[in-house]
């Protein structure tokens, strides 16, 4: 009795999930989200687990927030992977997450392609473990030609160091007679960033009550809506994306000017 209890239950969730997809469908969806996946290790700190437990339970949840984000129509979202403050950590926690992009691509793959999803990486890729590289390069150029949600990875990733590679690629071509410093606009350094080629996020997610950017898409957050939440990654499911795509479409964006209703 107690199975097809919550047989009923699950099946009257599912429903009721679709309805809010269906509603949030018929607004405004926000094209790009971007999150930083924050609380591994407490989740697994809760259930006396490694913290590397954590990690491969949040692998997991990326799986399933991108296939969701597919479903529901998103174009672009942006995962915060592993920042270059992250190899400060425990050496053995570091090798542990070099090993997840190549155990997750490896075996999402199929279904990535399968879902017409684009892999992409922002960050340093030089600097990662031959393995880690490998696995990254291999999903982009597999997926290259695929035209739905593109998964960006945030991976070595650190949005000072990305802010002062493209100082210097634009002072380098000041120098070499490329351009003029009255060249100089905001959508010129767009075009020097790791994100040149998609849009703005629309909406920051941070997960496990933590309220900070972390060095995070710095110029890139400027207008974007931020919504945080004490759900551990690990925690964070269909629910919580189409939450945070709802209070996201309650908000008043006016990038610094006024609507035309509140000037009547």
């Amino acid at each position: 009795m107690l199975k097809k209890l919550i047989r009923k239950n699950d099946k009257a969730i599912s429903i009721y999930l679709n309805e809010r997809v269906e509603n949030a469908q018929k607004e405004q969806l926000p094209d790009h989200i971007a999150i930083i996946m924050d609380g591994n290790g407490r989740w697994a700190k809760k259930r006396a687990l490694p913290r590397v437990a954590g990690h491969h339970e949040g692998m997991q949840t990326v799986r399933k927030i991108t296939r969701f984000a597919n479903e529901v129509g998103i174009k672009t979202l942006t995962l915060y992977a592993f920042s270059t403050e992250n190899w400060k950590r425990p050496k053995i926690e570091v090798e542990f997450l070099m090993r997840l992009p190549e155990e997750f691509l490896n075996s999402y793959l199929p279904e990535l392609m399968e879902q017409n999803i684009q892999v992409r990486m922002m960050g340093n890729i030089e600097l990662l473990p031959e393995h880690t590289k490998k696995a990254v390069t291999k999903a982009m150029e597999q997926t290259a030609e695929n035209n739905g949600l593109i998964l960006n990875f945030a991976l070595n990733y650190g949005s000072r160091d990305e802010i002062v590679q493209a100082v210097k690629k634009i002072a380098l071509d000041i120098q070499e007679g490329n351009m003029e410093i009255n060249d100089i606009t905001e959508n010129n350094i767009n075009s020097y960033l790791m994100t040149k080629d998609l849009s703005e996020p629309d909406l920051l997610i941070r997960t496990s009550g933590e309220v900070r950017l972390s060095n995070f898409m710095l110029w890139q957050l400027a207008y974007t809506e931020f919504w945080f939440t004490d759900t551990l990654w690990p925690d964070f499911d269909q629910e919580c994306l189409i939450e945070a795509i709802e209070t996201f479409q309650k908000r008043n964006r006016r990038y610094g000017g006024i609507k035309e209703e509140e000037t009547n």
